[in-house]
């Protein structure tokens, strides 16, 4: 029986509805999908917005997609602005880089209009990572890219389904320029599976409780969130606070390029200034606006989001500045393969400006880069070309009480994972190697940076080539209150002849031949306080583990250490008693 007025807890109830339905859309498209990089990895987003492009729910995935989907819908009304211009079954596809939610051209969205009774009443979006786009690279995002038209199909916000009937000319165009058809129209077709999954339950939803309940759910979602927003951000200091930092190089050798913030905190704002950065570059490291405002809002919720909750009311206090054509708001057609490089410093610089003041939240630097990697060529075994996409995983600073996490993917990677090893190796034409913590001393503190990690990909074929993308490969991880510096992200290829090449940071189809291994080695953590001060029982643990080296712990913690029984010979006169 329908109802058309609510108490407070049958709205709570539908609220909370609203939250589940963002967590199966999320499911399905994962249970549907035809590749790794989205059943395995992650890389993906899918969400409820309002009618007017306001984000409701998003389940868990990629961090770097929060604000992405609801700038995707916005885009779209104002794409399709007339009364009868979105009809109940169509879907939009839209990937462009700088406008409506986009990222890269690997990134591709689908926006489904939710009607009931024929009235406009919320979108169901998605936002996925495709193994292939085309472009001039196997795997599409080229990090020696110099212009959009090199990095694959663009689709500008139009019309996959038009009322439940499907493009079939755009359908064949993408199947015709793209290398692996079979995984790109099968992940489209689990994001629809996707959208129609949200579509269903809001209807569901409205049968059951009523359009009005329903909207005022939606509201009522929204306004939680902004106060929950406004209650988190009372702790906060107030003033201003700046920070500066620079990205290594595009990929051409152009560079260092600077970066830098201007964060003022008020009662009822925090705006982030980023006015005074770098132009665009030639190398596809730019970033779009929406890609710098979502790594902003990551870095927002990590200090101001007591309840775990996702929605754009929590964002209303948030406003962020930067200027048109900048690297880190980007125009066509600057290429943005990589655009991870940029976005990624767009969240640390705030997370650097405010770490040393709310040392209880923010921590110290971390590895930052996404580290992708990009290996193709044909799987000896099946005779069958082979793509391997995917990030990797590193090290996160250390915080006041707390050793940084070994092993952990970036802040803009999210809940992410990697390819299990058993399926690369099944499927790839490659043997992992080598999977361990890089234990290299570095981001010594009271409390040390996290490990990051080396992984090894032996080639079993010949004429194979890797493009790996290593950010923060000059410009360390940063300590934090006497904390040093973490290390750099880098890879190495050892030849099957003995010989070794590198290191290396990006680096576009590096070719590799049977026997040859491309070693990747991401950083560790900046650490947090004077090392001087860490517990001695703690670095004696440290040792027996591998973390540090007895070498470190002398000259580095100024505390000598038996090799055979770990016992304290001998502590420095830096340190004391």
């Amino acid at each position: 029986m329908k109802k058309e007025s609510a108490n407070i807890f049958t709205l709570e109830i539908v609220k909370d509805s609203l939250l589940a339905i963002g967590d199966e859309m999320f499911q399905t498209l994962a249970r549907t999908s035809m590749s790794p990089i989205i059943y395995e990895v992650l890389d993906y987003a899918s969400g409820v917005m309002d009618k007017n492009g306001n984000l409701l729910t998003q389940g868990n995935g990629v961090a770097g997609f929060i604000g992405m989907l609801s700038h995707m819908v916005a885009y779209t009304i104002e794409k399709f602005p007339g009364k009868d211009d979105l009809k109940p079954g169509d879907v939009i596809i839209i990937n462009n880089p700088y406008v409506g939610g986009g990222s890269h051209l690997s990134d591709v969205g689908l926006v489904m209009p939710i009607f009931y009774e024929g009235e406009l009443i919320a979108f169901s979006a998605n936002k996925a990572h495709w193994t292939e786009v085309g472009g001039k690279d196997p795997g599409s995002f080229s990090n020696d890219a110099t212009e959009v038209y090199q990095e694959g199909l663009q689709f500008p916000c139009v019309k996959l389904f038009d009322q439940g009937r499907i493009n079939e000319p755009l359908l064949e165009m993408i199947k015709a320029n793209v290398r692996m058809p079979d995984l790109s129209i099968g992940d489209l077709w689990a994001q629809i599976a996707a959208l129609r999954t949200g579509n269903k339950r809001i209807n569901e939803l409205c049968e059951k409780y009523s359009k009005s309940v329903l909207l005022q759910s939606m509201e009522r979602l929204l306004d939680q969130g902004e106060i929950l927003a406004r209650e988190e951000m009372k702790k906060l200091p107030k003033g201003t606070f700046t920070a500066m930092d620079y990205i290594d190089d595009d990929g051409f050798g152009n560079g260092p390029f600077k970066v830098q913030v201007k964060i003022t905190i008020t009662d009822e704002k925090f705006i982030c200034d980023f006015r005074g950065s770098h132009p665009q570059v030639p190398g596809p490291i730019n970033c779009s606006y929406s890609a710098l405002v979502t790594a902003v809002r990551v870095v927002f919720l990590s200090i101001t989001n007591a309840g775990d909750v996702v929605n754009d009311g929590i964002f209303r206090p948030l406003e962020v500045i930067a200027e048109k054509g900048s690297v880190l708001s980007a125009e066509r057609p600057a290429p943005t393969s990589i655009y991870w490089e940029s976005d990624g410093f767009g969240g640390d610089l705030v997370w650097k400006a405010l770490a040393p003041h709310i040392s209880e939240r923010l921590g110290a630097g971390h590895f930052l880069s996404v580290c992708s990697v990009t290996l193709s060529g044909i799987n000896p075994e099946t005779k069958e070309p082979f793509l391997i996409v995917e990030p990797s995983v590193g090290g996160w600073g250390a915080a006041d009480e707390q050793d940084g996490a070994r092993g952990q993917f970036c802040i803009g990677d999210g809940e992410t994972y990697n390819v299990p090893v058993e399926v690369a190796e099944t499927r790839y034409g490659v043997m992992v190697e080598e999977y361990a913590l890089c234990n290299n001393g570095a981001g010594a503190g009271k409390y040390i940076g996290g490990s990051g990690v080396v992984r090894s990909y032996r080639a079993l074929s010949n004429n194979q080539q890797v493009s790996v993308t290593f950010g923060r490969n000059k410009f360390l991880p940063w300590g934090i209150n006497g904390g040093k510096d973490g290390s750099p992200n880098e890879f190495f290829v050892k030849k099957a002849d003995g010989a070794t090449e590198g290191p290396f940071s990006i680096y576009a189809r590096y070719p590799l031949n049977a026997g040859d291994v491309v070693q990747l080695v991401t950083g560790t953590g900046g650490g947090y306080g004077d090392p001087l001060e860490r517990d001695i029982q703690q670095i004696q643990a440290d040792v027996k583990n591998g973390y540090i080296s007895l070498k470190d712990a002398k000259e580095i913690y100024g505390v000598e250490l038996d090799a055979d029984d770990f016992s304290v010979r001998d502590v420095t006169p830096e340190r004391g008693a």
